[in-house]
């Protein structure tokens, strides 16, 4: 189960790496909100059809939700705007490393203090010692 929660991980970034440049692209050529548009179109002219084949799948207990987890819809949508935008005007690697850094910092942030419903995973020597690592590789990829 491990290895295939890390092959789909592994899938997860290498999608992210070819969508943030074909949202780039399409940025440079239509402009950003189109960008977006089309991206969400899409995928959710997809997602709809898989649901509907799927009658709904378990789409009622989507009202036990947490108020707040609702959010994560407008929030796709500033990560795509933003992706497309950012690729589209300082290329895909140095977006993709400025993205990639922001999360971990939040994603860590998050984690230590169990906000939003995450587990409590404290920040500790090792993983302070990894973020000043990943800012040095930062400054250098970047420069």
């Amino acid at each position: 189960m491990r290895t295939l929660v890390v092959l789909a991980a592994i899938v997860c970034g290498i999608a992210v790496a070819i969508q943030a440049q074909f949202t780039g692209a399409m940025q440079r050529q239509i402009g950003t909100l189109e960008s977006t548009f089309i991206t969400y179109f899409s995928g959710g002219l997809i997602i709809a059809l898989v649901t509907l084949a799927a009658r709904g799948g378990n789409l009622a207990a989507a009202r036990s939700l947490p108020w707040y987890v609702w959010s994560a819809g407008v929030l796709g949508l500033v990560i795509i705007f933003t992706l497309s935008l950012s690729v589209g005007q300082i290329g895909l690697v140095p977006a993709l490393v400025i993205i990639t850094v922001s999360q971990f910092v939040v994603g860590a942030v998050i984690n230590h203090f169990g906000l939003l419903g995450a587990a409590i995973n404290p920040m500790d020597f090792s993983k302070l010692l990894g973020f000043v690592l990943l800012g040095a590789g930062t400054f250098f990829v970047l420069r």
